[in-house]
């Protein structure tokens, strides 16, 4: 079974979701946990999260992840914005245990001009300085990117060094993009380039480590390293690509999760009822 959503609002309170995500027929979704653009988040009471509980019940429990906050980089230097990466971090992974989530997505990080193992060698020890002092959790999901900038992650080589470097790799699992995978050079317009990146995937990290993947369709070409997501066969990665991905028998029971754009209310559906078609065709 193909576990097909979208990132759903939480406007409202984090119990909303799953009225958005059930008008939309989701079988997964992903939300925020708290405001992705501040560091700091108002308080997740012991009523929103008994309510949050109840809610996913009444909705038959369907996959949920959480993602990180956008300003968290735990590849940043000694400072302050390592320290404000590091508590945001743990308050997100602490919220996501506290409403029973099995994962939360983080993108790993900017070196700023560092260089990319120093820069690893940083995301994993922000890892381990967080993960050290809480109790067992959600996983972190680990996000390939697209590699703007000095952006770590646009290899599956980065997220591999960084698994190994943690003293807590058993907590640790990965988020794969299509637009990101795309722009980062990663072939998988193609058949076989999807193939080959999912075998890659199972060969660096073992096939439990993937713990859902973001469908989105690119608004620039192959290899640009920008990440610009396109609705569902309104881009460069193309209709085609899709219609093999969501019938991919390596990605039964998967969460597939869409991030494409949804201006106007009705992206995300559009884009679910396309890609339910393609898997059924």
């Amino acid at each position: 079974m193909q576990l097909l959503g979208a990132h759903v609002s939480v406007a409202g309170g984090l119990p909303t979701a799953f009225t958005r995500s059930a008008a939309l027929g989701c079988a997964a979704l992903q939300i925020f946990v708290k405001n992705a653009s501040r560091w700091q988040g108002r308080e997740l009471t012991a009523a929103e999260a008994d309510a949050f509980a109840t809610a996913w019940r009444d909705c038959a429990e369907p996959p949920v992840v959480a993602h990180g906050a956008y300003l968290l980089n735990l590849a940043a230097p000694p400072g302050e914005v390592r320290e404000r990466s590091r508590r945001g971090l743990a308050d997100e992974i602490e919220r996501s245990r506290r409403l029973g989530l099995a994962g939360l997505v983080v993108h790993p990080g900017a070196h700023l001009g560092a260089g990319e193992e120093r820069g690893l060698l940083r995301v994993a020890a922000s890892l381990d300085g967080v993960l050290g002092e809480l109790e067992p959790g959600p996983r972190v999901l680990l996000e390939v990117t697209a590699g703007q900038g000095s952006a770590l992650g646009w290899r599956l080589e980065h997220l591999e060094r960084i698994v190994a470097l943690s003293a807590h790799r058993e907590r640790l699992g990965i988020c794969l993009d299509t637009c990101h995978l795309f722009a980062a050079g990663y072939p998988v317009h193609r058949p076989e380039g999807l193939d080959d990146l999912l075998a890659e995937v199972d060969r660096r990290f073992g096939a439990e480590r993937l713990g859902c993947i973001h469908l989105n369709d690119s608004q620039r070409p192959f290899a640009s390293r920008r990440d610009r997501h396109a609705n569902i066969g309104a881009g460069e990665i193309g209709r085609d690509a899709f219609a093999y991905l969501v019938r991919h028998p390596r990605l039964m029971g998967v969460p597939l999760i869409l991030e494409t754009p949804d201006d106007d209310g009705q992206g995300h559906a559009r884009d679910l009822a396309l890609l339910r078609e393609l898997a059924a065709a």
